[in-house]
């Protein structure tokens, strides 16, 4: 947006990892004792975390003119509305009926409570927008006005990594990220165990940044930056992502594609994959399937490298920067309008 001319003002908690390098003027919301987390997840100090940050982001917006806030997940979404500064377009991230039991055991209670979180909150913005088209389905389903959900997928960039190195030979195991529930890293071990079967040998990576991380027999590799990430997918890996979660959409993924690697997904989570062509989709939590397609592009460098090369033509081709702006921009201007 900032790239388009817009004055762009980002409003986040008061911890955070790393130095800021993006040119983007930041306003930090207070630290409290106890506010360290950066991990996805609810955490008793959070709300008051939010609660502190209404009176931030309400001072930002009527010191700089803004002209609209664009809410990421629903915490920044209650904040925005608690504030009621100037119109609100929600970014959906999720549906909380299908993160939240992730947090909590499965819990029918939290699958209550999620489904009231998203029937009461999404509908009181003045825009939505939804990276793909089930969970835009279902926000409307929630009380959503249908001409104000917008179906607009997440950007990401084939110019922020190398294209991929597939070697010949046996390519080890890949998976980036956290290791919070919702991942569903028990599929990835039931069919790497599966595949280890078949190849003693076989390799499982987990690039994390997770201090003291330990997943099973895989070698942890500490990846607590973006720099560690693009190294990481520079590797000559298969990229397996076993989330089942199908209101997200994994930017894991759209990262190994872009970095030309072939990956294997469930098909809840396999949005910007087409089967066969750029990747290979699953069934949920078919383990046997997961490690047959994981041992099909281990051991098949000429196909690793076509899927690669096919999934950063996807990226190219879906998810620019400037189309996806464009149209981010467009939804902005009619609610700002309003």
């Amino acid at each position: 947006m900032q790239a388009q001319g817009h004055a762009v003002c980002l409003v986040v908690y008061g911890a955070g990892m790393g130095a800021d390098d993006s040119g983007l003027e930041i306003v930090r919301g207070r630290r409290l004792p106890g506010d360290t987390k950066t991990a996805a997840g609810p955490s008793f100090v959070k709300p008051l975390l939010d609660a502190a940050l209404v009176a931030t982001l309400r001072r930002t917006v009527r010191a700089r003119k803004i002209d609209a806030v664009i809410a990421h997940n629903y915490e920044a979404l209650i904040v925005a509305l608690t504030a009621r500064a100037c119109p609100v377009i929600y970014h959906a991230h999720n549906a909380m009926a299908d993160e939240l039991p992730h947090y909590f055991g499965g819990a029918g209670w939290a699958r209550r409570a999620g489904a009231w979180i998203d029937r009461q909150f999404p509908k009181r913005a003045n825009a939505v927008l939804a990276p793909h088209a089930r969970i835009a389905e279902y926000l409307v389903e929630c009380g959503c006005a249908g001409e104000r959900v917008h179906e607009i997928p997440p950007i990401a960039s084939v110019e922020a990594f190398d294209a991929g190195n597939e070697a010949e030979g046996i390519a080890p195991v890949l998976y980036t990220g956290n290791l919070d529930p919702y991942q569903n890293l028990g599929l990835l071990s039931r069919a790497f165990g599966l595949l280890r079967e078949q190849n003693p040998n076989a390799r499982l990576l987990v690039a994390t940044a997770e201090s003291n991380a330990h997943f099973g027999s895989a070698e942890i590799l500490h990846t607590p930056d973006f720099p560690s990430v693009r190294a990481r997918l520079a590797m000559d890996a298969v990229v397996a992502v076993p989330r089942v979660s199908w209101s997200g959409y994994p930017v894991k993924l759209l990262n190994a594609m872009a970095a030309g690697k072939a990956c294997v997904a469930c098909a809840s989570s396999a949005w910007p994959i087409t089967h066969e062509h750029d990747g290979l989709v699953v069934p949920d939590n078919d383990a046997a399937t997961f490690a047959e397609a994981l041992t099909r592009l281990t051991h098949d460098a000429a196909l690793r490298r076509r899927f690669g090369a096919n999934a950063r033509a996807t990226i190219a081709e879906k998810h620019d920067a400037a189309v996806v702006t464009s149209q981010i921009e467009d939804v902005v201007r009619t609610a700002a309008g309003a």
